[in-house]
């Protein structure tokens, strides 16, 4: 077995509340919280990447995009990727995989 890791280029939010930091990946609708704005972002990767994972092992990720408001389109021209939102900050969230050769049977002729 291989592990392959995606990353997820979104954005999140942080925001003081009282003594607390909340963070928030829009586009995921997921939120999280912590004691500094660091552990908030933090916080926030792990619940993403949970989220995210969660979907996989579920066999809903791509129901659950849709549900969220994403949708394919082609891919952009680098350098002309879609720009993060003013006022907010960049997260990367991986996304392990499993690859199981054997699984697959044949292995590339190359």
């Amino acid at each position: 077995m291989k592990t392959l890791f995606f990353i997820a280029h979104l954005f999140g939010e942080v925001k003081k509340d009282g003594d607390w930091y909340v963070s928030c990946c829009p586009p995921l609708d997921v939120y999280s919280q912590g004691k500094t704005k660091e552990e908030a972002i933090n916080n926030l990767i792990e619940a993403s990447t949970l989220f995210i994972e969660s979907c996989i092992k579920r066999g809903t990720l791509d129901e659950v995009l849709r549900e969220l408001g994403f949708e394919a389109y082609e891919k952009p021209v680098r350098g002309k990727e879609r720009k993060i939102p003013k006022g907010t900050i960049p997260i990367e969230i991986p996304i392990p995989l499993l690859f199981n050769e054997r699984a697959r049977g044949n292995k590339c002729p190359a």
